[in-house]
């Protein structure tokens, strides 16, 4: 009698332990990500990002003055003095060496030997002494002191991968555009248009794209004035995402209202293959695709990848929103039809405000998958000009000439998972609703 329906299940402990685990594994490397992209690579490389309001302990290379300058003789001893924090904030110093293999050789006060009659003092303050029994010259003397550096937050990694104040001009754009979508949605509810409640933040979200996509046109972002180019990457990946999720969207939503509640010859059988190219696999359809595009004429570029995503993203497309469309109730339709309707006005004015959970949820799954996608654009977006490399394709890049700066590779990467996050938190009550249409009768 557990399964009763309305009774709580024994193994609702499970499920609530599960779902907070996903959310921790989900929760832990993007907040790492976030963080670590403020971080500086000394940083990153001492302390993990759970301790990045705490000091960190360093190891820094600092250097005395040149002998050439500084030397004096005293008593017959050569000798080098001053100060190591001449250009950069002082630190209190814990330990020192004249060696990177041993940094910690002494303690701040101790006279280090560094042979050939050589010594170094070093004070907590920084102060120093060298001296030495033979006349010196040449640059002046190494010295790795081990300090306990306070936090630092910088944006400058953001200013490296995107270019100079491109952060701020998208966070400025992003909120402008919101303000934008909302006040388009409230004069369309003035003049008479009554859409679901969201339409405004995603008119905010197009206008977002629109205008980013223009500014970048206008300040030459897109041509590349970053020095890792993600800023780019970026507008590509803007361009290849809108229309790869516009146009299958619209497509498959006609498509599903025919094989809906249009009768014509051969219906069935178009659902049955419908289905069958769902269960295709993407990598065996890349090459023939890729040949008829040569053949054709399209080639590798822009429409090229519009076309493969909407051709990939049409059977799962047309496929949900068909079931969707199918569950309507029948009797509005039929009203509709007795009232003289048309099959397109029906379509616009009668299943396209009744399918916007489903057309939301789909069209969330259609940009995150297009938006990191990585195989597809590889095939069919080359270009020797590199202009129109997407975002994915730019951080395997930056993992082979940027490998061992985390600062720079954390950066680009929640730069490229920053829309995704935006767009899933912003739609995801539509993304449940569209999911669970049809469930329940």
């Amino acid at each position: 009698m557990d399964n009763i329906a309305g009774s709580k299940s024994s193994l609702t402990w499970a499920v609530h332990i599960s779902t907070l685990l996903l959310v921790i594994l989900w929760v832990f490397p993007t907040v790492g990500l976030f963080v670590s992209s403020f971080r500086t690579g000394d940083q990153i490389a001492t302390s993990g990002w759970w301790k990045a309001m705490l000091p960190s302990e360093q190891v820094i290379t600092l250097r005395t003055a040149s002998p050439d300058e500084a030397m004096q003789q005293v008593d017959g001893v050569y000798v080098v003095e001053g100060n190591l924090f001449t250009e950069q904030e002082p630190l209190d110093i814990g330990a020192f060496g004249t060696s990177s293999r041993d940094p910690e050789a002494a303690e701040p006060g101790q006279t280090f030997d560094m042979g050939d009659g050589e010594t170094m003092t070093v004070q907590p303050n920084g102060d120093y002494r060298w001296t030495s029994t033979e006349e010196m010259s040449g640059r002046g003397q190494r010295v790795f002191v081990t300090a306990e550096i306070p936090p630092e937050f910088t944006l400058a990694n953001y200013d490296t991968v995107l270019g100079q104040g491109v952060l701020q001009s998208l966070i400025t754009f992003a909120a402008g555009s919101i303000v934008v979508g909302f006040a388009a949605f409230w004069i369309a509810r003035q003049i008479g248009f009554a859409g679901p409640k969201g339409v405004g933040f995603i008119v905010g979200i197009i206008a977002f794209a629109l205008l980013t996509w223009i500014y970048g046109i206008g300040t030459g972002i897109r041509t590349g004035s970053g020095s890792d180019d993600m800023g780019k990457a970026f507008f590509a990946t803007l361009t290849v995402t809108v229309p790869a999720t516009i146009i299958p969207i619209v497509v498959a939503a006609f498509a599903a209202y025919a094989l809906a509640w249009m009768d014509f010859p051969g219906r069935a059988l178009l659902i049955a293959a419908i289905v069958g190219l769902l269960v295709v696999p993407l990598q065996l359809a890349l090459i023939p695709l890729l040949r008829f595009h040569l053949n054709v004429g399209i080639g590798k570029g822009y429409l090229g990848v519009w076309l493969a995503h909407t051709g990939f993203g049409m059977p799962l497309a047309i496929y949900l929103l068909r079931n969707y469309m199918a569950g309507l109730p029948r009797d509005i339709i039929e009203n509709a039809k007795v009232d003289g309707a048309t099959d397109f006005q029906i379509f616009t004015k009668i299943i396209l405000p009744l399918s916007f959970p489903a057309l939301a949820s789909f069209a969330i799954f259609q940009f995150l998958w297009t938006w990191n996608d990585l195989l597809v654009a590889k095939v069919f977006l080359i270009d020797p000009t590199q202009g129109t490399t997407v975002m994915t394709d730019q951080i395997v890049q930056l993992m082979g000439s940027r490998g061992g700066q985390w600062e720079i590779l954390a950066t680009a990467a929640f730069v490229s998972i920053a829309v995704p996050l935006v767009v899933f938190f912003s739609m995801q009550k539509y993304l449940v609703r569209g999911l669970l249409a049809g469930s329940v009768k």
